[in-house]
């Protein structure tokens, strides 16, 4: 490893470690062939973490506390050194050529300092999903490099500049809103987000995490955070929308047959239980 090695691979994680086994197996060969750094920040003090991160080679900080993945990113970013900062979560695979499929798009495009990738739903139980929302973080833009909106953090590039430009991720957003928060930050002082179609990777269920009850029991708590999120920027419909939304999925998973409504209706009635709190507290 150079004094300066190409990049800083951060993986957060909070007590996954068989998930972060499955990400460092397919990132550390890579990175090891590009001069690149991995560091895995644990959201809080996990043996078994440290453990996985030991036996691949990859650096290892642990957080005091749990305080979520913002907290973790910025600790990672405060320990690298690359003047490039990759953000991948533990529950990626990344397929061999991701990593220099980043650089190189990262190096092509010089006018833009932040990057994404494909991420690629993988469900290893076999569970069947409905339409174009599978209950996991996707990106699909298609096979043409483009400006975009927004990239996710499961698979994306950040020149250090622009870290020292916009400043740290809120710590205070939590599963919902907590990348997307630090990138209104820069394009909103004229920012470019690039998309880099090669530089794919998939995003992993496992058998056990597939299941209907554990999908379901996932998407109420990504409902939730959505609302929170939604309500913290401005922009959350009237409960009313969220309870159509809810009925229609009710409706979907009776006449169509298909198990999978339930988790999409799960995602709403984490959101109407979210806009109910939000009722309850004082304003």
């Amino acid at each position: 490893m150079p004094d300066t090695p190409v990049a800083s691979v951060l993986i957060p994680t909070r007590d996954r470690a068989d998930y972060l086994d499955v990400s460092l197996a397919s990132i550390m060969p890579q990175a090891a062939e590009l001069a690149a750094e991995v560091i895995v920040v644990s959201d809080g003090p996990d043996p078994a973490t440290a453990e996985v991160a030991r036996r691949y080679g990859a650096r290892h900080l642990a957080l005091p506390e749990p305080r979520g993945a913002n907290a973790s990113r910025n600790a990672g970013v405060a320990a690298s050194s690359a003047p490039l900062v990759l953000f991948v979560d533990d529950d990626v695979d990344a397929p061999a050529g991701w990593l220099s499929a980043m650089l190189e798009g990262v190096q092509a495009n010089p006018e833009h300092e932040v990057f994404g990738g494909p991420i690629r739903p993988r469900f290893e139980g076999g569970a069947r999903t409905c339409g174009r929302h599978p209950p996991i973080t996707n990106l699909d833009l298609g096979t043409s490099e483009c400006d975009v909106d927004l990239v996710w953090s499961a698979n994306m590039a950040v020149r250090r500049t622009a870290l020292e430009l916009v400043g740290p991720f809120d710590e205070t957003i939590h599963r919902r809103g907590d990348e997307e928060d630090w990138e209104r930050r820069y394009t909103a002082g004229g920012g470019r987000i690039r998309y880099v179609p090669a530089a794919g990777l998939d995003h992993r269920r496992s058998a056990a995490d597939s299941r209907l009850l554990s999908l379901a029991q996932a998407e109420y708590q990504i409902g939730r955070a959505a609302r929170r999120w939604d309500t913290r920027k401005g922009t959350a419909p009237p409960p009313q929308t969220d309870a159509r939304w809810l009925l229609r999925w009710g409706l979907h998973t009776v006449r169509r047959r298909c198990p999978h409504g339930i988790v999409s209706a799960a995602h709403y009635v984490g959101r109407l239980r979210e806009a109910l709190a939000e009722g309850r507290r004082p304003s």
